[in-house]
């Protein structure tokens, strides 16, 4: 049996091989997958009985390039959490107990793509200057104006994005699926 910890809630999951490994975890569920699943082996699960000696670099050490990580491939440049600058002039644990009761209410949380926080839902943006693209394939627009976005900011490194509103989601389904050429 293998086993794995969930990186959000830290609960260890073990999963039957006849089944296979888990792709959510049973208790937040919340997704085990790339780079946010940690898988234990047998072979890693030996007590040791000696703890290592961690040896930290002197401050002086540390070079600006010794912080950004040359190993990342996927594109996203690596963001260091800029809420902490404001810990001096505002209470961070109420912004998080308030970041927290806010997405516990949002039906619907992305994830940010440059620091995969999960993004705060903070309002609507009407679209009406939109000129509609028209594909010989559909026979007629995509998406017509006017149109809702959905505005999600990420309350950890305030990145913005956009996401088509539910009743504007079913004008996009409908225009595709009854769509003649």
């Amino acid at each position: 049996m293998e086993t794995t910890v969930c990186p959000w809630c830290h609960t260890e999951i073990v999963w039957d091989e006849e089944f296979g490994p888990e792709d959510t975890c049973p208790h937040c569920n919340n997704e085990l997958s790339g780079y946010r699943t940690v898988t234990l082996g047998v072979d890693d699960l030996e007590d040791e009985d000696e703890p290592e000696d961690v040896v930290e670099p002197e401050p002086e050490d540390v070079s600006d390039e010794d912080l950004w990580d040359d190993s990342d491939k996927d594109g996203v440049v690596p963001i260091f959490n800029t809420l902490v600058q404001f810990g001096d002039d505002y209470d961070l644990k109420r912004y998080e107990s308030s970041v927290s009761a806010i997405l516990a209410a949002q039906l619907e949380a992305p994830e940010c793509p440059q620091c995969h926080e999960l993004m705060l839902l903070s309002g609507t943006q009407n679209v009406e200057g939109f000129e509609p693209s028209s594909p010989e394939a559909l026979g007629g627009p995509v998406l017509k104006p006017p149109f809702s976005l959905n505005l999600f900011v990420c309350p950890s490194c305030f990145h913005v994005q956009h996401s088509l509103a539910q009743e504007d989601r079913i004008q996009l389904v409908r225009n595709l699926s009854t769509g003649t050429k």
